[in-house]
């Protein structure tokens, strides 16, 4: 009797269903054949989480920004992927109140606590935030990106499957994208720089975004080499076709700060592999630092003497990196990073609250700090510094909280791979690592992590590295994990 009782509701709804979709077609109502789909991420949402999850993965780099399709809207998100982490934040509410918080090792983790500081910050400098509306929206953002790719993308990743699939159900979508781009790139001229920078719209809003993420994903692609091949889920030579199609995609981004991020992220990869301790790295850092605000005023005569601008031809784009005199770009890039340390000299504690340095710096702009693309309202882009942005908006505990996530996730990857003993561990803790670290020096030019594009494979980036830390360090431990969430 039960079965057919199921059987009823079955064709029931089916024909409901068909019904449904067939008056949709009568009235031409056709984004009602969005609604299998609709239908579809319910049932995964309270079903089977983590598919869900690894399916805004592989939506994430081929999410438009809704403003494509409705330009007078007074706010923007990426779609499908926001609208599903805001769901996915509602379900993860949810849970929690029915079954309480996750384990105790992966919530007293420093790496965890450094997070959770870092937005209680951004929420006491919310509330007292010069624009308290933008800074709350700014606020809740974070959260639902930190909450899905991190919080949630721990747990999953305590399968030690997931942490493979998560890779490349991001780099799939990622090189369709780049298989894209190039041939935008191609109609225009593949040396074209000004078609570069526009030629992965709608789904990069420019080449820096996207020259950012891929290299974020080249190490991690040159660490899949290493790995056994069920551990990578792919052939050697699907591993290598990627890797040499993302190499060739950044050099034809023409996004000189990935270019330098990723050669400065292959010199730390160096130093991890030499296993120079971190104390030593943060010295030589520190020391590097001094002798450049020591000599500061000798280093920027220098640099001003370079009338290179940004070029079609790579030796003289590469030479451009180091001229702040006439190359609009980095003087513009100056002008921001200027008017952020003044910002931090106005309001040095509180900020003026996050996501509002767009609206507030254009005051501080002096005029002969001008370029030809400044706004006389600064109504354009952010402050081009994963770091002096928050010290603009946050004030200097925004700024610490920031470095001591960054820090922590270093000395994480660090420790994962001094003690993994297992090669597969230390192979994928060095690559993330190194990847991590184009994020880390990246965000010394630009700043992307209130994107999902960005924000998704950074956050899950420090997740793996943490169930990394608790779960495969030691031998053995992959055997015991457990095998996913499946409600």
């Amino acid at each position: 009797m039960p079965a057919k009782k199921e059987t009823y509701w079955f064709y029931s709804l089916s024909a409901l269903f068909l019904i449904t979709e067939l008056i949709f077609i009568f009235y031409e109502i056709y984004p009602a054949f969005l609604l299998p789909l609709v239908l579809l991420f319910l049932f995964l949402a309270f079903y089977r989480l983590d598919i869900f999850y690894l399916s805004i993965v592989f939506l994430t780099p081929l999410s438009i920004p809704l403003q494509e399709f409705f330009p007078q809207l007074p706010f923007n998100l990426s779609v499908p992927s926001e609208p599903l982490l805001i769901l996915l934040l509602f379900i993860l509410i949810y849970r929690i109140s029915l079954k309480g918080t996750s384990e105790r090792s992966f919530l007293f983790h420093p790496l965890t606590i450094a997070i959770a500081i870092y937005l209680i910050w951004m929420l006491i400098s919310s509330l007292t935030s010069t624009m308290p509306l933008v800074s709350l929206k700014f606020f809740i953002a974070h959260v639902w990106f930190i909450a899905g790719a991190y919080f949630f993308a721990y747990e999953i990743f305590k399968s030690p499957g997931n942490i493979p699939r998560f890779l490349w159900l991001y780099m799939i979508p990622l090189a369709l994208v780049v298989l894209f781009t190039l041939f935008n790139q191609t109609q225009a001229g593949l040396i074209n720089q000004k078609a570069a920078h526009s030629a992965m719209k709608p789904f990069y809003n420019d080449h820096t975004a996207y020259g950012a993420i891929l290299t974020m994903f080249i190490p991690v692609l040159g660490g899949m080499f290493f790995v056994r091949k069920k551990t990578r889920l792919a052939p050697g030579w699907i591993v290598f076709f990627l890797f040499l199609l993302f190499f060739t995609a950044l050099i034809f981004s023409y996004s000189r700060a990935a270019w330098l991020s990723l050669a400065l992220a292959f010199g730390i990869f160096v130093l991890v592999k030499l296993r120079v301790r971190f104390v030593t790295i943060a010295l030589f850092s520190v020391v590097l630092a001094g002798l450049f605000f020591s000599y500061r005023t000798m280093v920027l005569q220098e640099l001003e003497r370079n009338k290179q601008e940004s070029s079609t031809s790579f030796a003289q784009h590469i030479s451009s990196i180091a001229n702040i005199q006439t190359d609009a770009s980095n003087m513009e890039r100056i002008n921001r990073w200027k008017c952020a340390l003044r910002m931090f000299g106005k309001k040095p504690v509180l900020g003026w609250g996050p996501g509002t340095y767009m609206f507030q710096y254009a005051p501080f702009q002096n005029s002969k700090d001008r370029t030809i693309i400044s706004t006389d309202f600064g109504d354009r882009g952010n402050a081009h510094s994963e770091y002096l942005g928050p010290l603009a908006e946050s004030g200097l505990p925004g700024f610490l909280t920031v470095l001591g996530v960054f820090i922590l996730a270093f000395m994480t990857g660090l420790r994962v791979y001094s003690r993994a003993k297992e090669r597969w561990v230390s192979n994928l803790s060095v690559a993330l690592l190194t990847g991590l670290s184009t994020y880390f020096i990246h965000g010394l030019m630009n700043n992307f992590l209130d994107t999902d594009k960005a924000a998704i494979p950074f956050w899950s980036f420090l997740a793996v590295l943490v169930a990394l830390d608790l779960h495969y360090s030691k031998a053995g431990n992959a055997e015991n994990s457990q095998t996913g969430i499946q409600d």
